[in-house]
């Protein structure tokens, strides 16, 4: 881990191009460390000025005459590398580069940004940037940025954006929410220090409590997933990753591929670390508020205390579509709101407390709801009737809180000025208040997420099947020698079995003797199918005979594959015909696996055969540590699971076969980064066991 104490508590600070002219970045970030109320030392450096706001300013970083750890940069592009340099040898610790002109503007740029690097590698340096807006640390105080906005107080949310126009809209908006930061730092374009690097220092940061991130990216994908797991141990971890579309998903010829669209792997990255996921910004600020307010529900079971039934129709909704649950009151907590609510009121959930309810009736009927051990969050909505006390209904709102503070509890006061005063308590006493039903109720799911990822023992049995890489390295070597990429069957098939997936046998013949020679060893009935990576649909070029039963037909067939490969493709190449043991019917699934840029091998699961592509019906997970815990999750996410379990009287089919196949499978292809692709379908589920068929397997 990089230790970034000195980058955000600097003891002293240059400005690299601080200016006297008002309006230009090098005035503003000088202007900014001050009024920041820093207390270290600050040296504007320019050689073509004595003094810049009450500053004795420096013409280069050596005369400064001492270390300083932390230098901003604000000079042209072409002069970065120089002063780069001279900041290396005169024992600065970390750089800011304000600058743009890097990678964003081309190859010139990008060789630019490279010799940047270097030298920060070569002298030791951390470097924020190039082309970003800079960084601010609230608790210190420092504003080492060109924003113009410096956020109000010292709040608990450290914030990332990859995008510097985000982060000062951001900035700008705080002020008039009264959102608070503890840090903000802009990416740029992170050509040193990235993302990973402040998600980790932010995890170790006492004063921190939540981590926000906007990324349009990621910059190294294995860096990224062990600060994003880590994190989220300590806290929550929320990120907006933009660029979701599937315009950038790349060809492929698997079926694993097709189905790997060009955001699945954040996706499934963000779930498996326990990164909790905004969909837009307004989530994003959402989030973020409840987290840094509340606490972490202890179930997912909502409860909703309303003064109107059609806003409690639209919460219910709103829980059932998070995935959340209404919360079953016990008998007792039914009995007392029956005591104490008129005869009107709805005294299951949701709890309706009327429209002439005064705070003394929202009182006692959310001090019941708290009161009941099957409710783990409340969300209160008042509407602004003729009757309505916003502001004494707010005050037993956070009196109730505070009576049962280990449960979230998050409002909604639909409406404008009536509610306002209210819904003003409300946000400065702590509770996340919001205009409607269900961005409360996104915040809640959010952190019950969260909650379920941070359950004791949940990523202690990660699977550790070894497998026989020996077998497998020779295979891939001579599949190179070959000239190929793509394996036969019975070369998929050898290389599964070194890993332990329970496969039927698959042997090459190259002559109709031989094929019935190797049929009678596996076993009859058996299946021939041509060997070609040319060939993708063996079927319908007459390439696949099935249920052969004896000598003389395994002979027929052999001889009718090749004539038909010789009239339907003449050109193609074979390499024989591959004899497999027929195998009896069973649940047709697909394992699949295809390799993302970023995050590595991403594993498939779902329903298999012909319907692959047709149905979709496909959970996916990252290969890397995957626990058995997440297979078996992946699996109930499909509506193949509903098979498995049994299904209108079926037997249930042997699961724990299926965990152990996708487990070794995963293994399989962490341990050899050259498989690109690879699909295993069908398998076969049987009540006892299970066996792969058609194995397809791509290599680099």
């Amino acid at each position: 881990m990089t230790d970034l104490t000195g980058f955000f508590n600097p003891g002293s600070v240059a400005v690299a191009g601080a200016s006297k002219t008002p309006g230009k970045i090098g005035n503003a970030i000088v202007k900014n460390i001050i009024s920041s109320g820093y207390a270290g030392k600050i040296y504007p450096v320019n050689p073509k000025a004595e003094e810049i706001e009450g500053l004795t300013c420096y013409p280069d970083i050596k005369s400064i005459g001492e270390p300083v750890d932390l230098v901003v940069v604000a000079v042209p592009a072409a002069k970065t590398i120089d002063l780069a340099r001279e900041c290396g040898e005169n024992g600065v610790k970390h750089l800011v580069v304000i600058t743009a002109g890097f990678k964003e503007v081309g190859k010139q740029g990008l060789e630019l940004e490279k010799k940047l690097v270097e030298i920060c590698r070569t002298y030791g340096m951390g470097m924020l940037g190039p082309n970003c807006v800079g960084m601010m640390n609230t608790h210190a105080p420092l504003n080492a940025s060109f924003s113009a906005t410096y956020p109000p107080g010292t709040g608990d949310i450290t914030f990332i954006s990859q995008s510097g126009a985000m982060l000062v809209a951001i900035l700008d908006w705080s002020v008039k929410t009264g959102l608070s930061f503890n840090k903000v730092i802009s990416l740029g374009n992170k050509a040193y220090l990235t993302e990973a690097h402040f998600i980790e220092a932010a995890a170790k940061d006492p004063t921190t409590r939540v981590i926000l991130c906007y990324i349009e990216d990621v910059a190294n994908g294995e860096h990224f997933l062990e600060a994003a797991e880590a994190a989220t141990r300590e806290k929550p971890v929320i990120i907006l990753k933009s660029g979701t579309s599937q315009a950038g998903a790349r060809a492929a010829s698997s079926h694993t591929g097709a189905l790997a669209g060009s955001d699945l792997a954040y996706e499934t990255a963000f779930r498996q670390c326990g990164v909790i996921r905004a969909r837009s910004m307004p989530e994003l600020f959402d989030l973020a508020v409840a987290f840094s307010e509340q606490p972490v529900p202890p179930n997912r079971n909502v409860a909703v205390v309303t003064n109107a039934g059609g806003p409690g129709i639209v919460a219910t909704d709103a829980i059932e579509n998070q995935g959340l649950a209404m919360a079953k009151f016990s008998k007792e907590t039914i009995d007392e709101l029956r005591q104490n609510l008129p005869a009107e009121s709805n005294i299951y959930n949701p709890v309706d407390v009327l429209g002439d309810a005064g705070a003394d009736r929202y009182r006692v009927a959310l001090e019941k709801v708290l009161a009941d051990p099957s409710v783990g969050s409340v969300v209160v909505l008042v509407c602004p009737t003729a009757v309505t006390d916003p502001l004494p209904t707010a005050r037993a709102i956070v009196d109730l809180h505070r009576q049962y503070p280990e449960k979230p509890v998050l409002a909604a006061y639909m409406g404008g000025p009536i509610l306002a005063p209210g819904a003003e308590l409300l946000s400065q006493e702590g509770i996340p208040c919001f205009t409607f039903p269900e961005p409360a109720i996104r915040a809640i799911s959010g952190m019950s997420r969260y909650a379920e990822f941070k359950e004791p023992g949940y990523d202690k049995d990660e699977t550790g099947t070894d497998g026989d890489r020996e077998t497998v390295s020779g295979i891939f070597d001579h599949v190179r020698q070959d000239g190929r990429l793509v394996l036969l069957g019975s070369e998929a098939y050898r290389v599964v079995a070194a890993y332990g997936v329970p496969a039927a046998p698959v042997e090459l013949a190259t002559s109709p003797e031989e094929a019935v020679e190797l049929a009678e060893k596996v076993g009859y009935p058996v299946v021939l199918k041509v060997a070609s990576p040319k060939i993708l649909h063996k079927t319908d070029v007459g390439g696949v005979k099935i249920g052969l039963e004896d000598a003389g037909e395994v002979s027929r067939g052999y001889i009718e594959i090749n004539e038909n490969i010789q009239r339907y493709l003449p050109g193609v190449v074979i390499h024989g015909i591959e004899v497999q043991k027929m195998m009896p019917k069973g649940t047709e699934l697909i394992v699949g696996m295809s390799r993302d840029i970023q995050f590595g091998p991403l594993i498939a699961f779902g329903l298999g055969g012909i319907y692959v592509n047709l149905l979709k019906d496909v959970s996916f997970r990252l290969a890397r540590r995957l626990t058995r815990r997440e297979i078996k999750q992946m699996l109930a996410e499909t509506k193949a699971y509903t098979l498995l379990k049994g299904y209108r009287g079926e037997k249930p089919a042997d699961i724990d076969a299926i965990v152990d196949i996708i487990s070794r499978t995963a293994r399989l292809v962490t341990d050899f980064p050259e498989i690109t692709e690879m699909d295993i379908n069908p398998v076969f589920a049987y009540t006892k066991g299970a066996s792969a068929l058609d194995i397809k397997i791509t290599i680099s």
